[in-house]
């Protein structure tokens, strides 16, 4: 049976413009597309590694500026940047930071808009999750939230044409978040990525050691993560929780904090890409579990 719907505090509101517009473009990133675009491909170029012996299916990644997250992103993006003939949706879900929502919050609008252009939301996926019942469609808590939109810019150099669907969490179970995920799941053309930034503001060996011990239970497919590890974590639990169900394992591609990137280490954010996969994929860097 399927749940009533979530409702938000707030109303969903009428969709004015079919285009989401930037929103964190001069401030996480570089407003400036020819900027923009040499930045993103230098970090690509820095966050290549051994080639991937098989295609991941799903992502962690970091959503912080770039000057601070970037170069952990890029690991990721680089394997996605491998998988560029083949992928041709993208399911990106992330934290609801400014709007409280309980559930899971698609947008009405049909495009998300960079500095590098349009992309095209999947009006199929969308509608196969708004069937369900419990899904809102609004566009209020995507048009100044940032998990997402910092991710778009990387997607727009690391493949070719693609379709989004940006989904926001807000209150919500580990079993119902992965029951959303697993109904876009998709073929090998859909890449599922999942926004979270690790450890907020703590010293520097002391977010070590607790994005280590996060780190420890992503690899295990643990989805037990509280928001003290993972600003995302209700994301990413539903998304180990799917992994698992689908037999999944979990490789670190890179892990670090603002100390190592920023160089203030009294109050550090951590920071860590992680690639879900088949037995035969090798990350080559981390582990597995």
């Amino acid at each position: 049976m399927k749940r009533r719907p979530d409702e938000l505090i707030m109303r969903p509101i009428s969709n004015e413009t079919s285009v989401r517009r930037p929103a964190v473009a001069g401030l996480f990133y570089p407003a400036e597309a020819t900027e923009l675009r040499a930045f993103v491909s230098e970090l690509l170029r820095q966050g290549s590694g051994p080639a991937a012996l098989a295609p991941a299916k799903a992502f962690i990644v970091p959503h912080a500026g770039y000057v601070y997250s970037g170069i952990i992103a890029a690991s990721a993006y680089a394997h996605v940047a491998a998988q560029r003939g083949t992928v041709r949706r993208i399911v990106l879900v992330g934290p609801s930071h400014r709007t409280y929502l309980r559930g899971a919050c698609a947008p009405g609008a049909d495009a998300f808009e960079t500095p590098l252009g349009e992309i095209p939301v999947d009006r199929e996926l969308r509608q196969t999750l708004l069937r369900r019942g419990d899904v809102l469609q609004s566009d209020q808590p995507h048009a100044t939230e940032h998990c997402l939109e910092v991710q778009l810019p990387f997607l727009q150099l690391a493949l070719s044409r693609f379709t989004l669907l940006p989904l926001l969490f807000g209150d919500a179970s580990v079993e119902y978040v992965a029951s959303v995920l697993e109904e876009v799941w998709g073929e090998r053309d859909t890449l599922i990525l999942a926004s979270s930034d690790l450890s907020h503001y703590r010293a520097y060996k002391a977010a070590e050691q607790i994005d280590a011990a996060t780190s420890a239970a992503i690899l295990a497919l643990e989805p037990t993560l509280g928001s003290d590890q993972a600003c995302g974590a209700v994301a990413v639990n539903g998304l180990l929780r799917a992994a698992m169900r689908r037999g999944l394992q979990a490789t670190e591609l890179a892990r670090c904090n603002s100390g190592d990137t920023a160089g203030d280490r009294t109050r550090v954010v951590g920071y860590g890409a992680f690639a879900f996969h088949h037995a035969s994929f090798d990350g080559g860097k981390g582990g597995s579990a």
